[in-house]
């Protein structure tokens, strides 16, 4: 079901629909400041598993998820004072950090090395939506496993249909992913290069 939000003034009352969907363990597209994501509450297990067969992906490769703030970063991930300077000054923005994870993240979420992706894009949208639901939300991109990834809400629901609850409509995006930066070492590490300026880690 598409549901039509407005990307810079997102109604209150559609938020809350969607917050209600993944409560009840649903399972969501929705706008971040990059490409289009799919996602639900980490603590559903059974979510977790339905986007690794609705994507057709390999459970080796964990999905990163959404933060409301840094605060809630803290919560999941060790922050180094290094990282933290890095975090504050680049997020909100289109980069997903790896950093070890707490005891808090779920194992589905976690590598072997026990690290974990973490957003906190520039959108509206998707923050208000962990916002008010009170716990992060996995994010990977609406696309099958291998292809790339989708800036249209109308594809997404040619591709996936009623394998998903709501597909949240913030308009069109680019079809551009994050910038993968890790901050588990001394210094930061490029793993990919996406959006949002890499230059500072070299």
């Amino acid at each position: 079901m598409l549901l039509e939000i407005h990307p810079d003034h997102p109604q209150a009352r559609l938020i809350s629909r969607v917050v209600a969907c993944l409560q009840d363990g649903g399972i969501i597209a929705y706008p971040t400041d990059t490409t289009y994501g799919i996602g639900c509450s980490i603590f559903n297990k059974k979510g977790i598993e339905r986007i690794y067969l609705m994507k057709q992906r390999e459970h080796r490769k964990p999905f990163s998820f959404i933060c409301p703030n840094l605060s809630e970063v803290a919560r999941f991930a060790r922050v180094s004072n290094m990282a933290h300077k890095i975090l504050k000054r680049y997020l909100p923005g289109p980069y997903t950090f790896v950093l070890e994870a707490t005891r808090e993240v779920p194992d589905l979420l976690l590598t072997r090395q026990k690290t974990v992706g973490i957003r906190i894009p520039d959108n509206r949208i998707c923050l208000d939506i962990v916002q008010m639901l009170g716990s992060p939300i996995v994010t990977t991109s609406a696309n099958l496993s291998g292809e790339e990834p989708t800036a249209s809400p109308s594809f997404i629901d040619d591709i996936f249909g009623k394998q998903l609850d709501i597909i949240v409509d913030g308009g069109e995006l680019t079809r551009e992913v994050s910038s993968v930066i890790s901050l588990v070492g001394d210094t930061p590490e490029i793993i990919r290069v996406g959006m949002g300026d890499v230059s500072w880690c070299s």
